[in-house]
């Protein structure tokens, strides 16, 4: 997470400062600067749709204890990030409300599934 912010500072301060009048560079591998930037700025955490349709989400590896752990309602799952570090997904009630909050961590497979009600943190540990 660290990693992520800094590289996204960094990409910040460099458009920002090297934002001019002057028409776009090309460096030698034939694409733009800015483009170059732009493009590590941006990793693989881009929000994807809303989905009731729990067969999708049942393949997950933290889904059945997640399942487990919140009540029995219906929930909306949304992805916030999927990369090649963590699963960060927000459960939302019927009325569009986020109650849950899980992030999993891939290489250790951590799970740690937070009510964003005030109920603080109900489960964080390594699923097996």
């Amino acid at each position: 997470m660290n990693r992520l912010l800094m590289i996204l500072i960094a990409a910040a301060t460099m458009l920002t400062a090297c934002q001019s009048n002057q028409t776009d560079t090309v460096n030698p591998s034939g694409s733009s600067d800015q483009s170059a930037q732009t493009e590590t700025a941006q990793p693989n955490n881009e929000p994807t749709e809303e989905s009731t349709s729990q067969s999708e989400w049942s393949s997950l590896p933290e889904y059945d204890m997640i399942v487990q752990k919140i009540d029995s309602q219906d929930y909306t799952f949304r992805t916030v990030t999927d990369n090649e570090n963590e699963r960060i997904l927000l459960l939302t009630n019927q009325d569009g409300e986020e109650k849950y909050k899980t992030i999993f961590i891939k290489n250790t497979t951590r799970l740690k599934i937070i009510d964003i009600d005030g109920g603080g943190q109900l489960f964080n540990d390594v699923l097996e």
